[in-house]
């Protein structure tokens, strides 16, 4: 076992924390942070892609911001260089993990777009008989698809 790796597994269990069993695995997650230390200037995870800009990577920065809720779904943090003791102690299997970053990436994007939506000037009215949308102070007397009433109409935002 090499120091790093010693170091590593000091500092994490000082905290609570456990490196994967397999020290091989996890040698070389560390020599690939290493990697993206002087490839980036930052120890991104080397289970993602990093962009080369600190401030948008920062989630990823190892430990990442996503290894604890990992740890506690799925017993192992995204590149499995943290797991629980269930799993160092075999009493639970190791899975595949979901990236996590993917949902909240998509999730703080649908969110800049509900805020945008919230700043219409006029509110968007959806027929409820065949789905057409409109942008208008109040709903069209008749839709000019399917020719349902204005009641047919529900204000959607």
């Amino acid at each position: 076992m090499g120091e790093k790796y010693d170091k590593l597994k000091a500092e994490s269990e000082q905290f609570g924390y456990y490196l994967n069993p397999d020290v091989d695995f996890v040698e070389s997650l560390i020599d690939n942070i290493d990697v993206n230390k002087e490839r980036y200037g930052y120890g991104a995870c080397p289970c993602r892609l990093a962009s080369g800009n600190k401030q948008k990577d920062l989630d990823l920065v190892c430990p990442c911001d996503y290894r604890d809720a990992d740890l506690n779904d799925y017993g192992a943090c995204f590149c499995a260089l943290y797991v629980t003791k269930d799993v160092l102690d075999g009493k639970r299997e190791l899975t595949s993990i979901p990236d996590r970053r993917i949902k909240e990436l998509k999730k703080k994007k649908e969110d800049k777009e509900v805020k945008a939506l919230a700043n219409l000037k006029y509110p968007i009215y959806r027929c409820k008989v065949c789905g057409y949308l409109c942008s208008r102070e109040d709903p069209p007397d008749q839709c000019p698809i399917c020719n349902a009433s204005k009641e047919r109409f529900e204000r959607i935002l």
